[in-house]
């Protein structure tokens, strides 16, 4: 730590307002995440924060941003309405144990510039139902939009009579030093964004949850409704221009309907490149064998112009698609591409499509999660089965459905847990069960003792003692 670090300060305050804040009742810290909640909700405040968050990153699209903030906010807000975190949480009389929610403290929250307002949002109003203070550390690139966030916040907080020191940033200029100080030195670190902001969080000596990389692949198999699957896809990868990790990265087709899906996906705005046009793009996306920061998150059609693709035979370009049958850093487009450029792939069979996605998820991606289209349920218990991946999204958008959506039961979160496939202590969405300390009173009951007869005669009848 250096000695004009600003953390020691920003923490002391933040451990005084947590100390107040952790006699709030759960009417009262109810309250609390309501006022953060229409912070965002608020449509002229909505709109302000998306058109700045897209100004200060040069990430994005407003106007999905605008979306974005309200659904996840919401839905979030419904997640949490009526959700025990103060006291007494859950009590079984017959097992003897009481359950209660105590705060974890101060929350040290790494943000990326991806979505510079939703998930400091996200954050927030998990820390604080839980009854935390919170100090945020976000991206430099968005760190300009996180502190018209954050003053927005305390003033909410400031209306419900709460501390306003119980939502805080690190000031500007934003450093490396300042941010893993703040990982030292706090209770509990949540982080989201980079792999090397994961990796600093999980080896900062503080307890860290934090989230794995992106690059989801989707199956579509032969008995698909290739419009539908063709219209979702095409709709979840143009989203706020791909920022999403949990946008499509990767189509993996079987080949019986691979050409009637690509005639699907141009139908909905995608252009298939040829071998010159594919080689074009991918000299401009990695010139120097790392992501070309210049396309992330930038429409499809700009992308096109950058790398010299002629698009004007087409009347709308929203997705590049390009063709791949390799993984691994020498065939980067079987990454993540954080930008409208999907993969298609070709697979023989439904095993095939599997290998094949057990290939790219060798590459990068592992754990996060995998779609498939498909009328044949059985698939995707095949799925969840044998591949590495948390999440199994059948039949839908795949970027609105990972993340949580009023039409699945998946917590609303921008943060998922990818397991120890990607590397991480959690394999559920980020929620605010995660911010808490639970602790059980256990009482005696009935003893239950059982014999060594009643436990192992089955296996002795079967293989003998």
């Amino acid at each position: 730590m250096t000695a004009d670090s600003p953390v020691p300060e920003l923490l002391a305050r933040a451990r005084a307002a947590q100390a107040e804040y952790e006699r709030f009742d759960q009417a009262q810290v109810d309250d609390v995440v309501a006022a953060i909640a229409w912070t965002i909700l608020e449509p002229e405040r909505n709109r302000y924060l998306s058109e700045r968050a897209v100004e200060d990153t040069g990430l994005g699209d407003v106007d999905d941003k605008f979306r974005k903030n309200y659904r996840k906010t919401l839905g979030l807000l419904r997640d949490l309405t009526g959700a025990p975190s103060v006291g007494v949480i859950s009590e079984d009389a017959e097992k003897g144990i009481i359950e209660i929610a105590r705060p974890v403290g101060v929350v040290g929250a790494i943000t990326p510039s991806t979505n510079p307002v939703a998930t400091p949002t996200n954050k927030v109003m998990n820390a604080l139902k839980g009854r935390n203070a919170i100090i945020l550390a976000p991206s430099p690139r968005g760190e300009a939009v996180c502190g018209e966030l954050v003053d927005l916040f305390q003033q909410a907080l400031k209306k419900v009579g709460a501390p306003q020191a119980l939502v805080q940033k690190l000031p500007r200029p934003i450093n490396k030093a300042d941010t893993e100080t703040l990982m030292k030195t706090v209770d509990l670190v949540v982080a989201t964004g980079s792999q090397n902001n994961i990796h600093s969080a999980y080896s900062s000596g503080t307890p860290a949850v934090g989230v794995g990389a992106g690059n989801v692949s989707v199956i579509v198999d032969e008995t698909a409704d290739l419009n539908e699957a063709a219209q979702k896809i095409i709709a979840s990868k143009i989203f706020d221009n791909a920022t999403s990790c949990s946008s499509e990265n990767s189509v993996v087709a079987l080949g019986s309907v691979y050409d009637d899906l690509v005639a699907a996906l141009e139908s909905q705005g995608a252009k298939l490149l040829t071998a010159d046009e594919q080689e074009k793009l991918q000299q401009l996306m990695w010139p120097d064998g790392k992501l070309n920061s210049g396309v992330i998150a930038r429409p499809a059609r700009q992308i096109a112009q950058m790398a010299e693709i002629d698009c004007s035979a087409a009347s709308d370009v929203k997705v590049l698609l390009v063709q791949e049958s390799q993984t691994g850093t020498a065939y980067p487009f079987s990454g993540e591409k954080l930008c409208p450029v999907l993969t298609l792939y070709r697979a023989e069979d439904f095993d095939g499509a599997l290998a094949q996605v057990a290939d790219i998820y060798a590459y990068q991606g592992a754990g996060h999660s995998v779609g498939i289209h498909t009328a044949d349920d059985a698939r995707a218990m095949q799925i969840a089965m044998e591949l590495p991946t948390c999440r199994v999204i059948v039949n839908q958008a795949h970027c609105f459905a990972t993340g949580g959506s009023f039409d699945n039961a998946l917590p609303f979160s921008l943060s998922m847990g990818c397991g120890s496939w990607g590397g991480n202590s959690i394999s559920e969405n980020m929620n605010y069960r995660h911010y808490l300390n639970t602790v059980r009173v256990v009482r005696s009951i009935p003893a239950q003792e059982v014999s060594p007869e009643e436990l192992l005669g089955d296996y002795w009848a079967r293989h003998g003692k």
